[in-house]
């Protein structure tokens, strides 16, 4: 039986590493003013890091035979983390904000620490699944664009083969690398109707083309060859033959001039002489789920917040001690986006009037804050400005990877709590929220605690823009709770 003494010895090293006697090697951290010098020991780190392995090869002895190494990209606060990682086999990663810990696995990917690489990301997907959502297309992008980044590449097309608008309707679709979007649309199990995905590819290559005509009666020739030249990819994974024969009419030949003339004849066959042979490669059908999903069966349609910011929402709504964790009580319909309808306060007025149980979410330009409010209130279009009555409106700030706790400031002054103005552009949550005129490209609306309600929902009492914003309908599920 061998007896493992592994905590004296990683105790042992990390005091090497905190007194570095006898050190060979000297590594610059960071960028001035804020480096950091590293002194550490060439066995160890060469032993534990195939990166390290080959710069010290290819680095000299100094005259004090000390070999100097820069890392200016990665920071100081992250290789905290990693040299003691090396050292002492130890990383503590409770009261890290999840964006360090991205950083610490970018870093770790870096200097080939593979063990490490694996712990961080399975330690996202079993305690931090919200932030990736949340972050979702720089997180699947960057799976893809790093190769040992599997267990969050396969989160990340679990998520997407079966709650596929996650990335379809996301404001980042249309910018996609290509051979991301082959990844999605190449899934066997992505939960979405064939013609659909043709859809969202042709509004893919347009997006590509900004200068091929709105309409498609005006397209010429050469339109549809640029086109096609942009698909080129993309057009071989789509399964053609899984197409009914009215979609075949109604989606496929518009773009008929897009397809090989054998490909064509070969899908006309199909429908009008199903038994004749043809040469196309049939694609096997999508693995369609016939059963509802055990989770997400209705994620929210937002590019701003996830079904856990949703449920927190709920949970205030329904004032419950503690927040939802599944099985939302209410469904969250989309009418506005700021990207899609416009900015202007305006559009809210217009869209909703008439409309209660709202929730509006925004995302604050430059602090990636997300706050907003529930009004259970009727919106009112042409109307001046006036104060309305509500004991159950509240304010709130979401959870971020900056904010630790989310906050929820509920009406004090009931006869105050929600400012219609149609006219001026204005909607006010006391004015703890007030919102005003063009979102987006005027800094007119601001967060200040004027004790209508109960706490202060900003980081500062500045006038702020948005970067998107969105209003949704609040209706019940039926779904009890216990």
């Amino acid at each position: 039986m061998t007896t493992k003494f592994y905590d004296r010895l990683s105790n042992d090293l990390t005091q090497l590493l905190e007194n570095p006697i006898d050190y060979n090697v000297t590594i610059e951290v960071g960028e001035a003013p804020v480096s950091q010098i590293f002194e550490v020991h060439s066995y160890i780190l060469q032993s534990r890091s195939p990166y390290f392995k080959k710069k010290f090869n290819e680095s000299p002895f100094n005259e004090n035979h000390v070999k100097e190494l820069k890392i200016p990209n990665i920071s100081v606060k992250v290789f905290n983390f990693i040299i003691k990682y090396i050292y002492g086999g130890t990383i503590t990663l409770e009261k890290l904000e999840n964006s360090i810990i991205f950083d610490l696995l970018m870093a770790s990917h870096e200097l080939d620490l593979d063990e490490l690489v694996e712990h961080l990301q399975t330690h996202f997907v079993t305690n931090n699944a919200s932030w990736l959502r949340l972050n979702f297309s720089h997180i699947y992008q960057t799976s893809y664009q790093v190769k040992n980044f599997k267990i969050i590449q396969n989160f990340c097309d679990n998520i997407i083969a079966k709650h596929p608008n996650t990335i379809f309707e996301s404001g980042d679709f249309n910018s996609l690398p290509e051979y991301i979007l082959i990844s999605i649309i190449r899934l066997d199990d992505l939960q979405l109707e064939e013609y659909k995905i043709w859809d969202y590819v042709i509004q893919w290559g347009k997006a590509k083309n900004s200068n091929l005509p709105a309409n498609l009666n005006e397209w010429t020739s050469d339109n549809f060859l640029t086109l096609k030249t942009t698909l080129k990819n993309c057009l071989p994974h789509i399964r053609y033959f899984n197409f009914s024969g009215e979609q075949v009419v109604n989606k496929l030949y518009p773009y008929q001039q897009l397809f090989e003339p054998k490909l064509l004849l070969d899908i006309n066959t199909k429908f009008l002489a199903p038994n004749n042979p043809i040469s196309a490669t049939i694609l096997p059908p999508r693995n369609i789920l016939n059963v509802t999903l055990p989770t997400r069966t209705n994620p929210i349609p937002s590019n701003i917040i996830t079904d856990e910011h949703a449920l927190e929402v709920s949970s205030w709504i329904d004032r419950k001690e503690t927040p939802y964790t599944e099985n939302n009580p209410y469904e969250f319909k989309l009418l506005v986006r700021g990207s899609k309808d416009g900015f202007d306060v305006k559009t809210i007025f217009e869209i909703c009037d008439k409309v209660s149980k709202t929730v509006i979410v925004i995302k604050v330009e430059g602090t990636g804050e997300i706050i907003g409010g529930y009004n259970p209130l009727e919106i009112y279009n042409n109307i001046s400005g006036n104060w309305y009555r509500s004991q159950d409106s509240f304010a709130f700030s979401l959870k971020t990877e900056n904010l630790k706790n989310s906050i929820v400031s509920r009406v004090k002054y009931f006869a105050n709590a929600i400012y219609y103005d149609s006219g001026r552009s204005y909607l006010q949550f006391g004015n703890t929220l007030n919102l005003r005129g063009n979102l987006k490209t005027g800094k007119n609306s601001l967060c200040r605690d004027y004790f209508k309600y109960e706490k202060q929902i900003c980081s500062n009492e500045g006038e702020f823009s948005v970067e998107e914003f969105e209003v949704f309908k609040v209706s019940p599920h039926h779904i009890i709770h216990f």
